[in-house]
This record gives C-alpha cells, structure tokens and sequence, in this order.
C-alpha cells in the first residue's frame, strides 16, 4: 500500500508521483512515472540508482521519462540503503560521507534480501494502485549489486539492463551465487578504463549471467562516463523486450 502520497506532478506527458511504503518496519521513500495518459496495465521498471546518488538523479530521472514518454512504459525507483530520504536529517549529504555509510552498510550480510523485499514491497504498492503489466530492471554499480540478486529472486522480471559491477567488495560471493540464476535477456554496460571496478571483475559477472541472450557494450572512460548515447538507449533496449 502507498503511504503519504504526493500530488502527481504532470508535463510533456509524463506523470511523477512521489510515495512511500513500508516493508518489515523500514519506510520505503520512492517515486513512480506513469505516461500521461493509461489505458490498462503498463509493463513496469524497477530502477536502482549508484552509490552516493538517488533516486531520482539525472539519469534515472532522464530514463524514467524516456520509458513513459517514448514507449508507454511506467517505472518505480527508490532510495538504496543510506541514501536519499532515507538519510536522517542531520546527517551529511555530500559523496564522500555517503560512500562512507554505503560501505558499512553493504557489509552488513542482511542489505541485499532487505533491499530486494523493499523493490518488492514498492512494487506490490503500486500494482494495489495500478494495473501492471511484465516487468524490467535497470540499475549501473550499486544498481548492479541489488540488481542481480533481485532479478534471481523476482521471476516476474522480463529484461534489465546491468553493468559498472563484478564481484566486488562484501557482495562478490552473493553475485557470483546470484548471477547464474538470471535468466532474462541482459544488456551489460562498462567502462575500460574503470578506476572503482576491474575490467576482469565486470567480465566474470557477464560471464557468470545464466542467460544466453545478454551482450556486452564496452566504452571508453571512467566509471561515471557512460556515453549519453548508451544512456538514451537503455529505454529502447527495455521497451523492447517488454509486453
């Protein structure tokens, strides 16, 4: 169930409406995009934001109202552990305090399967609201690190778009556990040039993804470079393969 609504905020067709839900005593801050203008279910995109960011930075913002817009296709993304409105009030914001508190709480064993029943319990909220339809994921880095356990734990998930992540810090041995079990067609996305994330470490995860229909788009530069054209492709590779 959605808790504390807010108004729906409507332009160049596409709806935003910010909510949150509750899941085993955590508040879930999170924001659903809708086109305009629905007729029926809408396939849905679960969307997981970077480490240090939210959810509703640029570019999660940016792919969330390319799907609505372009393709009719709705979308929820919420606040990873520690981050956005899930950050106490007097605590500091800025990238490097935030980096600091996501790496203590990715050691705690718990946050993986606490994250995943959040996406779950955010995404049971809006279908209590609104008809939905198949369902996809796209989340780069920290996205990637919730992202792969939850595309093994949610069968209902269609597509999705990874990547910026291997088998890295207090999560490699669950991505290499989870990996395997997704089964949906995959596009992978990194970086040569990578300073947080090996190149070797991003090849064994592609390579441990139990789907036969994933590729593997590399590009130039560093982790937070992905080319703006590999971003505006993301909703098209989505839509795709979304009913």
């Amino acid at each position: 169930m959605m808790d504390r609504i807010g108004e729906a905020i409507v332009g160049r067709g596409v709806a935003e409406q910010r909510f949150d839900t509750t899941c085993e005593g955590r508040t879930v801050p999170a924001i659903y995009w809708r086109p305009e203008r629905v007729d029926g279910a809408t396939p849905v995109v679960l969307l997981g934001h970077g480490g240090t960011l939210h959810k509703r930075t640029d570019y999660i913002l940016a792919v969330a109202r390319w799907l609505a817009a372009r393709h009719g296709v709705s979308s929820i993304a919420i606040d990873g552990p520690v981050h956005g409105d899930r950050r106490d009030a007097d605590a500091a914001t800025d990238a490097e305090s935030v980096f600091t508190d996501f790496l203590e709480a990715w050691k705690r064993p718990e946050t993986v399967d606490e994250t995943i029943r959040d996406f779950q319990a955010a995404l049971a909220a809006v279908e209590a609201e609104h008809p939905v339809g198949s369902v996809g994921y796209f989340g780069l880095s920290m996205g990637t690190m919730i992202g792969a356990p939850l595309i093994a734990a949610e069968p209902r998930i269609e597509a999705a778009v990874l990547g910026l992540m291997g088998p890295w810090g207090s999560v490699a041995e669950r991505l290499r556990r989870d990996a395997p079990a997704v089964g949906c067609p995959v596009r992978f996305l990194m970086q040569w040039d990578d300073e947080l994330i090996d190149r070797e470490l991003a090849f064994e995860l592609f390579d441990l993804l139990g789907t036969t229909d994933k590729s593997l788009r590399a590009n130039p530069g560093p982790h937070g470079a992905v080319p703006p054209a590999e971003m505006r492709d993301v909703p098209n590779f989505l839509a795709e393969h979304l009913d």
